[in-house]
């Protein structure tokens, strides 16, 4: 009897491992936190189909969008912890939304095993043509002719906090729109509606190429290398600015480490191969990753850093 128990235990033990070693044995769903069109939603779709080559079984991309990520991440916080609900998502979720909301049904650290970085999405301030301002300065000097006349859009979190970033440094009133998501912003940005927003470049690239909006400058402290012809915050005159959107791939909490070294491997080399980069650079994001540890402890530091911007930006919370 003895015998037969440990044999029997031994091999439920065993499952798990033999279930990890076979994995991926059926679909993936790939959680996202915004809507269709968004710079995140292109992106990952791109990552999906790579990866899905990568492990043999199709990824299905699925949009969660509201409450600055904050649904999103719930469900896959909740989610059954195998490898068949992971989560593509950006500072919004993790970094932004326990500082800009009181209730957030997660802990961004504690809730989530990270898998890998997928890179970063740019921001870019973009202003609808039909304004005047050729640049921020313009842009700023007009605001503050007109306190609390001008108005910026947001579709997440890295909008809301670049524009409150911007009026707490360039000491302007300016007034806030805030949107469900990207695509519905830029909408009204390029209807003249809203003046002005920052948006990542995946969503806003296409429409200052078209000449529907017009860019300004990058939300970092130096030029981007995927646009740079134009000016850093710094170099526009808006002294201490430097925000950046981050991308990466979690699981729920408990994730298999086998499961996530095997996850994080097909994000490596998904990245590393030079016509995809090309492909995510056309859409204006900067594609690279790393370790899942390295991915950790940066989503602990970026935690910490977007409390102390959304502090210092004077934003309270919802």
């Amino acid at each position: 009897m003895l015998k037969a128990v440990l044999v029997g235990g031994a091999a439920l033990a065993a499952a798990p491992q033999a279930q990890a070693a076979d994995y991926p044995v059926k679909p993936i769903t790939l959680i996202v936190p915004f809507p269709a069109g968004s710079g995140t939603d292109a992106v990952g779709r791109i990552f999906g189909s790579e990866l899905s080559a990568i492990l043999g079984q199709q990824i299905v991309v699925e949009n969660k969008p509201g409450a600055n990520a904050t649904i999103a991440a719930a469900y896959v916080a909740r989610a059954k912890p195998d490898g068949y609900t992971l989560f593509v998502t950006t500072n919004t979720s993790h970094s932004a939304a326990p500082w800009l909301m009181k209730n957030v049904p997660y802990d961004p650290v504690k809730d989530f095993t990270p898998i890998a970085r997928g890179g970063n999405l740019p921001f870019i301030l973009v202003v609808n043509p039909k304004r005047p301002w050729k640049n921020v300065g313009e842009l700023v000097a007009d605001a503050r002719q007109r306190p609390g006349r001008i108005t910026y859009a947001s579709g997440n979190s890295t909008g809301i906090v670049a524009g409150a970033t911007l009026a707490n440094r360039a000491k302007i009133d300016i007034l806030h729109v805030p949107y469900k998501g990207t695509p519905q912003a830029l909408t009204d940005v390029v209807g003249g509606q809203v003046d002005f927003m920052f948006t990542d470049l995946a969503s806003g690239l296409p429409f200052v190429q078209s000449g529907q909006l017009r860019a300004l400058a990058v939300s970092t402290a130096e030029r981007s290398a995927i646009v740079p012809e134009l000016p850093s915050m710094a170099e526009a005159g808006v002294r201490d600015f430097d925000l950046n959107s981050w991308n990466g791939y979690f699981g729920p909490a408990g994730l298999p480490p086998e499961i996530v070294a095997k996850l994080n491997a097909a994000i490596n080399q998904v990245v590393s191969k030079p016509e995809v980069k090309q492909r995510l650079a056309g859409l204006g994001f900067d594609a690279f990753s790393g370790t899942p540890q390295d991915f950790g402890r940066f989503v602990g530091e970026q935690r910490d850093l977007w409390g102390k911007l959304i502090r210092d930006a004077g934003i309270q919370q919802q």
